[in-house]
């Protein structure tokens, strides 16, 4: 997070979303389980065929 001369970066998180970015990063969020849990299936796999 960068910081400027009054400790206020340009980057700062925002605090408050709209309605559709919650929704978009919840679904991104879902992708992203999603793909872990194939990731944790096909090592399962893996380590069942040794």
């Amino acid at each position: 997070m960068g910081y400027g001369c009054c400790g206020i970066g340009v980057d700062q998180v925002r605090n408050f979303l709209t309605r559709e970015e919650r929704i978009s990063l919840l679904k991104e969020y879902s992708d992203g389980l999603e793909k872990e849990v194939q990731g944790i299936k096909e090592r399962i796999k893996e380590l069942e065929e040794k």
